[in-house]
């Protein structure tokens, strides 16, 4: 039959293979799942979001209008969220993203002489931090919520 001969060809030259065999070997599982919430109020800079179990104190969090935030105080049912930026984009209903990172920030010499806003992004009209692009000096990134250091050692 035509099946066998393909398969004893197949056998034969393993060089041989079709569009659909390359895409099949080429094929790959991985698989992305991200914790989704929805805003059940928001006034104020403050959205309650439902939907977020998993969610870190700290972590950030995007909005469907592509508004930052960041996590503030999770309970059993919902969990508060800062706003960073313009809460009037945000509505009742509207899709909220786990980012899976705890808010933090560049710090380093590339900040010297800058002006940044709260995460660290340039608003100076400067242009980027290079030395973060680059993986330079600089190029660290530390936490926003950090424990202070004590003041007896």
């Amino acid at each position: 039959s035509a099946d066998f001969s393909l398969c004893l060809l197949l056998e034969q030259n393993t060089e041989l293979t079709t569009p659909s065999e390359k895409r099949i070997t080429d094929y790959s599982t991985d698989l992305k799942v991200d914790e989704i919430g929805r805003v059940v109020p928001v006034g104020d800079g403050i959205a309650r979001v439902y939907g977020l179990n998993e969610i870190q104190a700290g972590e950030m969090v995007e909005f469907a209008s592509g508004v930052k935030g960041i996590a503030l105080n999770p309970e059993n049912e919902n969990v508060g969220i800062v706003v960073f930026g313009n809460d009037v984009a945000i509505k009742e209903g509207d899709l909220v993203k786990r980012t899976g990172s705890i808010v933090d920030v560049p710090v380093g010499k590339a900040l010297l002489g800058r002006v940044v806003d709260a995460l660290g992004v340039p608003i100076d009209g400067k242009g980027a931090l290079q030395a973060h692009i680059s993986g330079g000096e600089g190029a660290e990134r530390r936490r926003v919520e950090a424990k202070a250091p004590g003041i007896i050692e």
